[in-house]
């Protein structure tokens, strides 16, 4: 019997125990694929990655994913469906239930995707919206306690820069974990400012798993005891017209640099999401430098799609027995013979 529907909306649909859970998984499973030994759970399963806006990683790492575990996945690039358009969230996801056992689904509004599950009678995963990237955080943690031998609950995460859907998704699951999460940047592109709804949740993590949230102004001060320093992009589609504001705000003093790495400690490592404008969030000095596992996290992706995938995909995939497949193969068969 098929275990009940599961979605991965956000990184507050997890708890640690779970969260814990498919760190582990992912673990394994990267294991297994360096040594050409991932196991096929989902074979003849099928995925449908719908996109609304284009992506390297996300794409990239869901579809190979779905490969390396026996089964199909079927990039919707912009345009190519009805979503929205021709065709209402609603039947668009009553459809593609019926066809594929799981939705990835990439959207411009968060909004998008709830209602796509709300509808769905498959897993849906959110492959990123305006309001957060669950999928990133989850593979930024697991890249984290691959590079340090501390509990989470002792690890310091400093995101500098803007409020971006990476930094309340980090914020939430860092919290999650125990850990201290710090963001600094101008008062105007706090969460607070932008994301109001994401501190209620954070306050949440803080009360019942004594994680940490803080936001400061002061960047020198905040890295000073970071073990990871995590920038985004100052900007993204939709706010080409807000760049000049953007770059007087961060610049220079909320620009990763050699200069402000300097002021943490020399185990902290830098972390970006990517895509990155180098030279602009981050230079490339740091980007290059030792202490950067931006690598590290973009290979992540893929095994943390592979985890993420087994977890909600492969309870529901019903298994036949091999006495049921010989039954059907016979009937078929025996159908087909009228042709020959």
């Amino acid at each position: 019997m098929s275990q009940p529907l599961q979605h991965f909306i956000d990184t507050q649909d997890l708890t640690p125990t779970t969260l814990r859970r498919q760190m582990d998984l992912i673990e394994a499973l990267k294991a297994a694929d360096r040594q050409n030994a991932c196991p096929r759970l989902l074979e003849g399963a099928s995925l449908g990655m719908i996109f609304e806006e284009a992506s390297t990683r996300t794409r990239v790492s869901f579809e190979v994913a779905m490969t390396k575990l026996g089964g199909h996945a079927l990039y919707l690039k912009p345009g190519e469906i009805h979503l929205g358009e021709k065709e209402n969230i609603k039947d668009t996801a009553e459809v593609l239930s019926r066809m594929v056992d799981a939705v990835e689904i990439r959207a411009f509004k968060h909004d998008t995707v709830t209602e796509f599950a709300r509808h769905a009678r498959v897993p849906v995963l959110n492959g990123l919206t305006d309001y957060n990237h669950p999928t990133q955080a989850v593979c930024d943690v697991f890249t984290m306690t691959e590079h340090t031998d501390k509990p989470f609950s002792e690890l310091t995460v400093v995101f500098v820069g803007d409020a971006t859907n990476v930094c309340t998704s980090t914020a939430q699951i860092v919290t999650m974990l125990g850990g201290t999460f710090i963001h600094a940047r101008p008062e105007q592109y706090g969460i607070k400012a932008q994301w109001p709804t994401v501190l209620d949740e954070v306050a949440r993590n803080e009360q019942l798993y004594g994680g940490r949230y803080l936001e400061t102004e002061d960047v020198e001060d905040a890295v000073v005891n970071a073990d990871y320093i995590y920038t985004d992009l100052w900007w993204w589609f939709g706010q080409e017209d807000e760049i000049p504001d953007r770059v007087k705000a961060f610049k220079p003093r909320y620009q990763v640099s050699s200069e402000l790495m300097a002021r943490a400690p020399e185990h902290a490592k830098f972390m970006h999401c990517l895509p990155a404008s180098r030279g602009v969030e981050a230079t490339d000095e740091v980007m290059d430098s030792p202490q950067s596992i931006i690598y590290d996290q973009s290979e992540n992706r893929l095994h943390t799609e592979k985890g993420l995938l087994a977890w909600y995909v492969y309870p529901r995939i019903t298994h036949a027995t091999e006495s049921l497949r010989r039954y059907h193969e016979g009937r078929i068969e025996a159908s087909l013979e009228s042709l020959r």
